[in-house]
């Protein structure tokens, strides 16, 4: 009976699709070849729905189409199927796609999601609503490693629902937790879904990771508070965890020196090697036990040294010379230049590599507008530059600035100060004392609560949370720092997933050909979509379909809020009986071109649509993640209860994207210090 209603539902939005196109085909006053594009994207839609195979549906409709288009014209049919599936296959952005997709599955199969939701399980057992909390943290970090939506609702439905149930969490709750928190992963970097908008919207991949990263952040964060409060609120949907539930078990080594899991880790270690009670407890076991207790301290210390080595860096050590000195004394011009609030330093550091090195900003800065005048004259100089530029061209002939100082030393105390910065260094900035006063304080409070207990979590933790982490954080942080592009960071990427099957021992020639096959058949997949995407989208053009909704949208006359709004209810909807693939290839081809007309930024758009696409997962009656959960689920989870959890969430994801909207700085400040958009 609930298959029929689907069912039922699926035919009832297929006929209103149908009707609407022949509705608008029998009203208008003269049918154009718009209209036709337009019957197209309703039959391609249509033919999605009743299961045929997305890709060659796009490809089949688009051939048919443009076959009518270039009035029956064959070869100049062929011929640009055969452009298209050229220009999607030499798209370098692509090659990522699939050494991401490898990783995620030697990820997956390292085993790790069992160990790391137990550690963070028990990390967090006195947090209200503890189990759907570690589920929610444990499908972000995993969903991210792997990015793979449907492994990671399977896995934590096999782990954390039967916990959760167990425990006295209600249905709704514990199926809504694990599908949101598994769908986190198509919108967390690296996503794939990130790479398929960029290359179809021509945004770069790189600016997409960085704006991505605090939305994602935000709408994980949202989850979490949701389950904290509505457990606070509400203890019978989410008990707490019982005194038993919360006992961490001590290896036998560690009950000797200690009875309870309570006693303070660092001092009872101490005293246990100076102690009566090092007689029964190996001296190596003891100085292992206090090295990885001790390891918090010494990364801080080490990470502290490393910063204030930074902060405290030369200002213009790259950059010695005249040139220097102009770009120090010109701070204010190079900045007005280059239209960002802190390029000078970052001029030379690789974010806008071709313009600065280029001619845009150096030879004006040395050969045009500076040293012509300083040569004439000083006099004329001084007056329009009166801080840097005098005593920079007076001196910059004999020696190259050792005699600014005596020749003019009441208008060379700038120039001075730089010099003396240049060899000794800047001091740091308030902002990293901030920093700093708050990592000791953390540290100190880590320190203070380490009990032996704590200690055994805290290695667990490092043994299944802080590897993917170190893994994640190195794959973005490469790319995000400019130090390596998309496809390098995932081949990097892949290698880490490698080592970490290998480390867990996971790594075998059935692992390897498994995920191999399956890396291959998704990657295959979004090309072929991409093929198709080109197919459909040229023979759209073709019949000026692109062209009659640019007339129609514009002749509402609607503002830039009405046409985002209007876009993200239309993503919104088709997200329903679509999926994400099949809402960025046919769909974003038509709206990002209107971007222009409204004066939105195709980075901007990407991160709400993004966001907005977390709907695709989440909303019946085709939300494949409550399809991958119903299948692992005990009998008596019935879908609809499925579908009852997850609609809080949706409405979560709905909240995040106007957040957004009204602070677009929290997905487009890091695009802008990073690359000065």
């Amino acid at each position: 009976m609930k298959i029929r209603k689907e069912l039922w539902f699926g035919f009832v939005l297929m006929a209103i699709i149908v009707m609407a196109a022949l509705f608008m085909l029998v009203t208008v006053e003269r049918i154009e070849r718009g209209h036709i594009g337009l019957l197209m994207l309703s039959l391609v839609v249509v033919a999605i729905m009743l299961g045929f195979p997305t890709a060659f549906t796009l490809m089949g409709m688009g051939m048919i189409f443009t076959w009518l288009a270039y009035d029956r014209n064959t070869t100049h049919t062929l011929d640009l199927m055969v452009q298209a599936a050229f220009k999607t296959m030499a798209n370098d952005v692509l090659i990522s796609i699939p050494l991401f997709v490898f990783m995620g599955y030697l990820v997956e199969r390292a085993n790790l999601i069992e160990k790391l939701f137990r550690s963070i399980h028990l990390s967090l057992a006195r947090v209200p609503g503890a189990l759907a909390v570690a589920t929610l943290v444990t499908c972000a970090v995993f969903a991210t490693a792997t990015g793979i939506v449907g492994a990671v609702v399977t896995l934590m439905g096999l782990l954390a629902l039967p916990a959760m149930l167990r425990a006295g969490y209600s249905v709704q709750l514990s199926a809504g937790a694990i599908t949101a928190g598994g769908c986190l992963g198509i919108l967390i970097p690296p996503s794939v879904l990130l790479i398929v908008y960029g290359a179809t919207a021509g945004v770069s991949v790189v600016q997409l990771y960085a704006g991505a990263f605090f939305p994602g952040l935000m709408l994980a964060g949202l989850y979490i508070l949701y389950v904290i409060v509505l457990a606070k609120l509400k203890p019978s949907l989410a008990p707490p965890l019982s005194a038993e539930e919360r006992v961490v078990p001590l290896p036998p080594l560690t009950q000797r020196i200690t009875a309870t899991g309570e006693a303070h880790a660092v001092g009872g270690l101490l005293q246990a090697l100076k102690g009566s009670r090092n007689r029964d407890v190996p001296t190596g076991y003891l100085l292992r036990q206090l090295g990885i207790a001790l390891l918090p301290a010494i990364v801080f210390a080490a990470v502290a040294i490393w910063s204030y080595g930074v902060a405290t860096a030369p200002a213009a050590a790259e950059d010695p010379g005249a040139a220097g000195l102009t770009r120090m004394g010109d701070a204010p011009a190079a900045s007005s230049n280059q239209g960002g609030l802190a390029e000078p330093p970052s001029n030379e550091g690789g974010l806008r590599e071709p313009p600065a090195e280029g001619g845009l900003q150096e030879p004006p800065a040395e050969g045009g507008l500076k040293e012509p005048p300083a040569e004439g004259g000083a006099p004329a100089p001084a007056a329009a530059q009166g801080v840097q530029e005098p005593p920079a061209a007076e001196g910059v002939k004999p020696p190259p600035g050792a005699e600014a100082s005596p020749a003019a030393p009441a208008g060379d105390a700038k120039p001075a100060t730089a010099a003396a910065d240049e060899q000794k260094g800047t001091s740091p900035s308030t902002g990293y004392w901030i920093g700093l006063g708050i990592g000791a304080a953390a540290i100190a409070l880590f320190y203070v609560l380490l009990s032996f207990a704590r200690l055994e979590v805290f290695k667990m933790l490092l043994t299944s949370f802080f590897p993917l982490v170190i893994l994640i954080l190195a794959v973005l942080g490469s790319i995000v720092m400019g130090l390596a592009t998309p496809t390098e960071a995932a081949a990097v990427g892949a290698l880490g997933g490698f080592l970490l099957a290998i480390a867990y021992r996971q790594l075998t020639l059935e692992v390897v050909k498994e995920s191999v096959f399956l890396t291959a058949k998704t990657s295959a997949m979004v090309c072929w979509l991409f093929v198709g995407s080109a197919i459909f989208s040229a023979a759209f053009a073709l019949l000026g379909g692109q062209e009659l909704v640019e007339r129609w949208v514009l002749s509402m006359n609607l503002t830039t809020v009405q046409f985002l709004l209007l876009s993200q209810v239309i993503i919104f909807v088709l997200g329903w009986p679509l999926e994400w693939t099949e809402i960025i290839v046919i769909f974003m081809p038509i709206f990002v071109p209107l971007l222009d007309n409204f004066g939105v930024d195709p980075l901007f758009f990407g991160l709400l649509v993004a966001l907005n696409l977390q709907t695709a997962f989440l909303s019946p009656p085709v939300a494949m993640a409550a399809f991958y959960l119903k299948g692992v689920s005990p009998p008596h989870v019935s879908l609809n209860q499925i579908f009852l959890g997850m609609l809080p969430f949706m409405g979560i994801q709905v909240v995040a994207i106007f957040l957004l909207y009204m602070f677009p700085q929290i997905g487009l400040w890091l695009p802008q210090v990073l690359y000065a958009r």
